[in-house]
């Protein structure tokens, strides 16, 4: 399995990769610690039904790596680790799962802390913190999407602002892609700002919600490549941007919550030749780990929420050196990281 984990193409040099199981509460596991240069490595516990395990290892190594990256930029004291869980979150999930996962968690020492992610909630990371101190994101105050939320919303003014030459989104439309707890607040922000809505989801009642509320037009989850729109903002899973929705995506920015947009980092390149301005992901959904930062490391959250916004200021010297250099923003955000967490 070593022998798998080192030649998988996501292994980046990550300090460790753990597999915790625990036969009585079902748990199946996959703790990745990508970085810890600057810090303890921190980042969410996604629970996905993975078809293999295979897959899993390449979600949680690719996952793992991008905090690092994402914290990096972000300017927060630490480094960079995900985890996974094997299982289905609608169905497989128990507190004893989680209580099984906190010991995992306490055996690493502090070397990585979680918190909710895809699949996972507030209780569930409540459930961790019986078995463990290394666990962020606790109780009513705990969801973190809102603040990715508002990351996404600044992000997005900073892109129009270099793309369009313009501060506001009166006239402009954005097909919106997941409407969960990150996707429907940013719809929210973008809805009462002036933009048009369209928007696509699998689960029908949030469509619906998102049509009553905000006026939202619906599409078919493959079809939001195709409609007419200025921005394009992914909040599902990742790997959107990739060669059949770039030859069909007609938004001239990109600029979303999601994970890991870049199908592979040739897409970055794509984009710019498409004179598409691609917002990277990890800078700009850096919001809800920023919170989570806040929280665990008990900083005054007074200054949280400047914090965040900062991440418009981020994305407009990287838009600039992107320019400047004549290379994608992808590539220039991860040298923005790389200066941080190499030293």
């Amino acid at each position: 399995m070593t022998a798998f984990v080192f030649n998988e193409v996501n292994f980046d040099n990550h300090e460790q990769v753990v597999f915790a199981s625990e036969p009585k509460s079902g748990l199946r596991a996959i703790i990745a610690v990508h970085n810890t240069n600057l810090g303890p490595a921190m980042g969410g516990c996604r629970m996905w039904n993975y078809a293999s395990e295979a897959e899993a290892v390449r979600d949680v190594l690719r996952l793992s790596r991008g905090m690092t990256y994402k914290n990096a930029v972000a300017g927060l004291p630490i480094g960079g680790g995900k985890s996974v869980m094997i299982g289905n979150p609608k169905t497989d999930k128990t507190p004893a799962m989680f209580e099984a996962l906190g010991e995992a968690l306490e055996r690493l020492g502090g070397r990585y802390v979680t918190a909710e992610d895809i699949g996972t909630s507030p209780q569930d990371m409540a459930n961790v913190a019986h078995k463990t101190r290394y666990v962020a994101g606790l109780g009513d105050r705990g969801d973190p999407s809102p603040f990715t939320a508002l990351g996404c919303f600044v992000g997005a003014q900073a892109a129009i602002k270099h793309h369009f030459k313009r501060d506001s989104f009166d006239g402009l439309t954005v097909a919106l892609q997941g409407l969960g707890h990150v996707g429907y607040d940013y719809a929210r922000r973008l809805h009462q700002a002036g933009a048009k809505l369209i928007v696509s989801d699998i689960d029908a009642q949030s469509v619906k919600r998102a049509q009553e509320e905000f006026g939202a037009q619906v599409v078919d989850v493959n079809a939001i490549y195709d409609v007419d729109a200025d921005l394009y903002a992914p909040c599902a899973l990742g790997a959107t941007l990739n060669p059949d929705t770039l030859s069909r995506l007609k938004a001239k920015v990109v600029a979303g919550g999601a994970n890991n947009q870049l199908a592979t980092p040739e897409m970055g390149e794509i984009c710019r030749q498409k004179g598409i301005l691609y917002a990277p992901d990890f800078v700009i959904n850096a919001g809800g780990i920023i919170k989570v930062c806040y929280e665990y490391m008990s900083t005054p959250e007074d200054g949280m929420d400047a914090h965040v916004r900062r991440i418009g200021e981020t994305l407009a010297e990287v838009f600039a050196r992107a320019d400047a250099e004549g290379v994608p923003t992808s590539v220039i955000a991860d040298r923005i990281a790389e200066e941080r967490f190499k030293k």
